[in-house]
């Protein structure tokens, strides 16, 4: 079941549309304050007790395979800022289950506007702010402590591979909430599942075993999110070359979340029998 009205989406028309279906859920969110600031303030207490973690276990040990205290923090924040972006910009993901169960996803089948955009703005999860905040803030003195020789190329490199991450990220997401137009029981755990892979993705990845470090590299390649990028800012050989695959790999899965997408909206019946 899909809309037949064909309109022409310019990228500028793409970010006004966004942007004022956004704007109409932030007010909706910003009725309840209360619910706002527990959120970000849940958020940013997880990072900083998983901060002080890692800071205990670094006490204890001079470095991890190679890799430093700074340097293991730089991923474990860059897990949490991807996180935090798919929240506050992308949460609407999260609620393919109910769009797709209640029969909700029809009225956006007969807008004249891309159905993935508006899927991204059925919610916000104002808890993201907390996780790029903080995790931010993480990112920026953990820089402060390593040796990089910043020039224009390096920061070219930083920000294409920021952008990477945070695009794999949200492509991962959509992909794994697809699985709803599948999988229609009330309970589907299979995004929860996807989604906690990322955990692995917050300390070296070779701390692992082969099979695991192939997974999370390949199939659910959440390694281009910190590991890899981090390899590639640090100089972290012989990984630090596989940094500069991020952006490949983030137009590969967003093709594949897409494709994923129009193959689930196929099986898509609606709500009634």
């Amino acid at each position: 079941m899909e809309s037949n009205i064909r309109v022409k989406n310019s990228p500028r028309r793409i970010l006004y549309l966004y942007w004022r279906l956004y704007s109409q859920q932030l007010k909706a969110m910003m009725e309840y304050s209360a619910d706002f600031y527990i959120m970000i303030g849940a958020a940013a207490m997880t990072q900083i007790t998983g901060f002080l973690f890692l800071w205990v276990v670094f006490s204890r040990i001079p470095d991890i395979q190679g890799w430093g205290l700074w340097e293991v923090a730089f991923m474990y924040a860059a897990n949490f800022v991807s996180e935090g972006v798919g929240s506050l910009f992308f949460e609407g993901t999260w609620r393919m289950l109910r769009l797709v169960n209640m029969g909700e996803l029809d009225r956006y089948l007969v807008r004249p506007v891309p159905i993935v955009l508006q899927i991204f703005c059925t919610g916000i999860g104002m808890n993201g702010l907390g996780n790029i905040l903080i995790g931010g803030s993480i990112i920026a003195i953990s820089l402060s402590h390593i040796d990089i020789a910043w020039n224009l190329q390096t920061i070219v490199m930083a920000v294409l591979l920021f952008a990477s991450a945070m695009t794999i990220r949200v492509a991962i997401n959509l992909a794994a909430n697809c699985s709803a137009f599948w999988i229609r029981s009330s309970g589907n755990a299979f995004p929860i599942m996807v989604h906690n892979l990322g955990e692995f993705a917050k300390y070296p990845i070779t701390i692992f075993s082969l099979g695991l470090q192939l997974f999370i590299s390949i199939i659910v390649p959440f390694a281009f999110v910190s590991f890899f990028p981090a390899a590639a800012m640090f100089g972290k050989e012989p990984w630090s070359y596989w940094g500069w695959f991020s952006p490949l790999v983030a137009a590969y899965f967003v093709g594949l979340a897409l494709l994923i997408l129009r193959i689930g909206l196929r099986r898509y019946e609606s709500a009634g029998n």
